[in-house]
């Protein structure tokens, strides 16, 4: 890093990690939450690239990174972001808590390239206390993934990175002038699509392969596909998971985790979250819904024999 004469040091300061995506299966992205006690912490040049998104309440912070100094109040939400191969220095006068989101190179490039942008016309580049609400959006989305309790389909995580790198680079305002551009997915290109996840919603789906079929690049197949169906890409997916395994759980046939293995869930739990989130219940609940109807209907059977029987012995007489 070229940067200017370094901050005057504190003691240090400690980092815990209070949440991590680790082992979420996130593939060229991560993120965690991390406590970070007052001091002075370093952030060493890597081959990614980190944004910190401050947490709660106000705390007042000095930094330098790449020329750059600064000492601001550093508000929730306000995020510093440090590009691959710089450092950074912060000094923090109380406790914070930071959402620490790490981006690789090659991830990157591919978002750029997918919007047909070259390396040195749009990039990442260092920004202290950027404040951005669509990004801070984008991060308080991750943090609710991050803080769940179970891990959840990693298509979704995948989308809110692919969003921020959008918001991260120079070139973000072409990409604000295509999602207002408003236009729609060909009939046949979205039925296509559509088939698609129907066939493969045990599967674990991928932006990149979905984009595919539609012969798009994936930061515009999401803004299509939203505009087309009305929702965003992860959030269809979950919706038609849901809705395969409530039918399943209906027939009886299967056990709940066969259910959540048969429809795409990470496990029971997380199928039993997004029922909860999407439909107001659990799959317990709908399975003692089912066996009752079944019940209902075996009673209403009985009757109608018994009616029969009656009915042909008055017949008879």
């Amino acid at each position: 890093m070229n940067a200017v004469t370094p901050l005057p040091m504190s003691p240090a300061g400690s980092r815990v990690n209070l949440r991590s995506s680790k082992g979420r299966g996130w593939n060229g992205f991560g993120a965690a939450l991390l406590g970070i006690s007052a001091g002075a912490h370093r952030l060493t040049p890597s081959s990614h690239h980190v944004v910190g998104v401050h947490v709660g309440p106000p705390v007042k912070a000095r930094c330098v990174c790449d020329q750059r100094r600064d000492t601001r109040i550093q508000a929730h939400g306000d995020a510093d972001v440090i590009p691959a191969g710089l450092e950074g220095q912060w000094v923090d006068d109380s406790d914070c808590t930071v959402l620490s989101v790490w981006i690789s190179e090659p991830f990157t490039r591919k978002t750029l390239e997918q919007l047909d942008l070259r390396a040195g016309d749009a990039q990442i580049r260092p920004q202290l206390q950027m404040r951005d609400p669509r990004f801070q959006h984008l991060a308080w989305a991750l943090q609710a993934e991050l803080e769940a309790g179970d891990t959840s389909d990693p298509l979704y995580a995948e989308s809110l990175c692919t969003a921020m790198v959008v918001r991260l680079i120079d070139g973000a305002q072409r990409v604000d002038a295509l999602e207002g551009h408003r236009r729609k997915l060909a009939p046949r290109t979205a039925a296509n699509v559509i088939d698609f996840i129907e066939s493969n919603l045990e599967q674990r789906l991928t932006l990149d392969e979905l984009a595919a079929l539609a012969h798009l690049s994936v930061p515009h197949f999401k803004v299509l596909f939203r505009e087309t169906l009305g929702m965003p890409v992860h959030r269809y997916v979950v919706q038609r998971r849901v809705e395969r395994a409530k039918a399943l759980l209906l027939q009886g046939k299967l056990s709940t985790s066969q259910v959540a293995l048969e429809t795409g869930f990470a496990h029971q739990s997380h199928m039993a979250h997004w029922m909860n989130r999407l439909l107001g219940v659990t799959p317990r609940e709908i399975v003692r819904a089912s066996g009752h109807a079944i019940q209902l209907a075996n009673t209403a059977d009985t009757a109608n024999i018994a009616n029969t029987t009656t009915h042909k012995k008055l017949l008879s007489r």
